[in-house]
């Protein structure tokens, strides 16, 4: 009982992978990037309201939230520092309570779907 011998074959290629994943993870497409683009945008901004609305705390607040902030390397880091931020925000004057609507306007626009849903509508 001879087995046949196999000869070596002319070097074969791999087949082709024609997956959705084999190409977006080389290079994605242009409206992915826009989407992280617009993304990034929209946390430099959130940074940028949250170091303005800082201006108006004490120095011996602020020293810790701004470097916090400043070291906030994705939006949930920010989402965690506004109860820290709202506290220091905290009374009756006006230009804290206008910083305190600026960042609520500015996390909003981040973190659009935080709120629970109401059974109210808007008119």
């Amino acid at each position: 009982m001879n087995q046949p011998v196999l000869t070596p074959t002319p070097m074969q290629h791999a087949p082709r992978h024609y997956t959705v994943g084999a190409y977006t993870s080389a290079a994605s497409l242009p409206g992915d990037r826009q989407a992280r683009m617009a993304a990034r945008r929209a946390f430099v901004d959130l940074k940028q309201t949250y170091m303005l609305a800082l201006d108006e705390v004490p120095e011996s607040q602020a020293d810790w939230l701004r470097n916090q902030v400043r070291s906030a390397e994705e939006p949930v880091d920010l989402w965690l520092l506004r109860g820290p931020v709202f506290a220091a925000l905290e009374g009756a004057d006006p230009d804290r309570r206008k910083c305190r609507q600026m960042l609520r306007r500015g996390l909003d626009t981040v973190f659009a779907d935080h709120e629970p849903e109401s059974c109210f509508t808007p008119l």
